[in-house]
């Protein structure tokens, strides 16, 4: 009886916690996955990147936190994070797989990496996997909301495939060309060595002035913007973000 009250005390717990207008999507889509799963194809035995935007519309602010849990890993597999304000050019503080040594795992509760998201606001959550060359199988994941690293607000679990049709690729390194720098009309964006990237611009106090998809080299029309500086931040599956300073002039 005992163990039937606590079974039932827990499921009440995520019902309630269910209700609590976070929203969770992958970045560039608005379907909210909030304690949904979602599985997905390993595109090769290389590192690659998940995105996950987690939206606060709670009505207050907020400094969450996220909890990492493995719940059935291939041997020989790691992952890292990356968590920030969505407005934060770096892309927010990473930690890699040695630092995330324990299962489950927490982001550091320090006011040196605390953030706030204020209501209407949101965190990006960048998830990285790198499977085991020649170690096929499935990985699965959850992905904790909280704020203390014990109270579990909110999840979303992302199951991964590596199968063995996948064949390893060669990655190539990445080259980013942004021209002419200073700018008063146009910036050309020229890069090699993926095939697609994502691009946000931001002004110097952070906020993000547009997001698009690249998917070949790009012209982008400045004469509208304000003088000053502006950080572009490309982030490509498989490699960190890479950030270039573009400084607009009239």
């Amino acid at each position: 009886m005992k163990t039937l009250f606590l079974s039932l005390f827990c499921l009440l717990s995520v019902v309630i916690n269910a209700q609590n207008n976070i929203v969770i999507h992958l970045d560039g889509q608005t379907a909210d996955i909030s304690g949904q799963t979602h599985t997905m194809l390993a595109p090769s035995s290389a590192s690659f990147d998940v995105p996950f935007d987690i939206v606060n519309n709670t009505g207050s602010a907020a400094q969450w936190r996220i909890t990492r849990k493995q719940l059935n890993i291939p041997t020989g597999w790691t992952d890292a994070l990356c968590w920030g304000h969505s407005t934060d050019p770096f892309g927010g503080t990473c930690y890699s797989s040695s630092q995330m040594n324990t299962n489950p795992w927490t982001t550091p509760g320090t006011q040196t990496v605390l953030f706030n998201i204020n209501d209407g606001e949101y965190g990006k959550m960048k998830v990285s996997v790198d499977p085991e060359d020649n170690t096929f199988g499935q990985a699965h994941y959850r992905y904790y909301v909280t704020t203390n690293g014990l109270t579990m607000l909110d999840s979303v679990d992302l199951v991964v495939d590596y199968l063995a049709a996948v064949k390893p690729v060669v990655k190539e390194e990445i080259s980013i060309t942004v021209s002419p720098n200073p700018s008063t009309e146009y910036v050309n964006i020229q890069f090699t060595g993926v095939e697609q990237m994502q691009l946000k611009m931001v002004d110097a106090l952070g906020n993000v002035i547009t997001r698009e998809l690249l998917t070949s080299n790009r012209k982008i029309n400045v004469s509208d913007l304000n003088s000053g500086i502006y950080f572009l931040v490309f982030e490509a599956p498989g490699s960190k973000s890479i950030t270039r300073k573009l400084v607009v002039r009239h």
